[in-house]
């Protein structure tokens, strides 16, 4: 994703490039190739609410004066305003992951990947376990009990089988892959909203887009 730089109307006012926020930061992470700077450690007798905007503030005041962007990506430049979101994600509160969160937002935005939700993918009642012979493949099964029968006029004592089965992938799994997209879209919410309400981003504009909140439907 190439960054197009600004473009002037008459009277000088700027037009800003509108992404998304997932599209804003795979530009900042993976084409301006941001660094993800964590805050140190907060005291122990803060709260831990993560940083917020006056941390994104003091990384606005350390890139010093305004350096226009080009078409292209030159050198080891990093455009200012991929350097606010970076700072801005690695502020995300702890309520909402804190920093695990925030190497998991940049990460993801560095690949250009959306957390894998198991799509399409449905729990099977599977065996446990199983084993080859000369037949081909058989689920194993274990002795559960005897039993006494009679055959021909005799009784025998039988064994009792069963064989194991589980759930694959377990439903536990996929509900928690689906835990883990919701809770990096919250994240992503949290971020796009300090970036619109900040008005710190110089030449891009967050819209209101997101991800789908439950890409697996409501159903599911």
């Amino acid at each position: 994703m190439s960054f197009q730089g600004t473009i002037s109307r008459a009277g000088g006012t700027k037009v800003k490039r509108a992404l998304g926020v997932q599209a804003a930061l795979e530009w900042a992470f993976r084409t301006e190739q941001a660094q993800l700077e964590l805050p140190p450690p907060r005291d122990i007798t803060d709260e831990g609410f993560g940083f917020g905007l006056e941390y994104v503030l003091l990384k606005r005041a350390a890139l010093g004066c305004k350096v226009d962007g080009g078409q292209h990506k030159m050198g080891s430049y990093t455009h200012p305003d991929a350097e606010v979101i970076a700072a801005t994600v690695a502020g995300i509160p702890d309520s909402l992951g804190g920093k695990r969160m925030a190497i998991r937002v940049a990460e993801l935005a560095r690949a250009g990947l959306t957390p894998d939700w198991m799509p399409g993918v449905v729990p099977r009642c599977v065996p446990v376990e199983t084993k080859n012979n000369q037949h081909g493949e058989r689920a194993t099964t274990i002795v559960v009990g005897t039993e006494r029968v009679k055959t021909r006029g005799k009784w025998r004592t039988v064994e009792l089988l069963a064989c194991p089965v589980t759930w694959r992938p377990h439903p536990e799994q996929i509900a928690s892959a689906r835990r883990g997209y919701a809770d990096w879209w919250q994240a992503l919410n949290w971020v796009r909203d300090w970036l619109t309400a900040g008005g710190m981003l110089r030449d891009v504009e967050v819209t209101a887009g997101m991800p789908k909140v439950r890409p697996w439907g409501d159903g599911s």
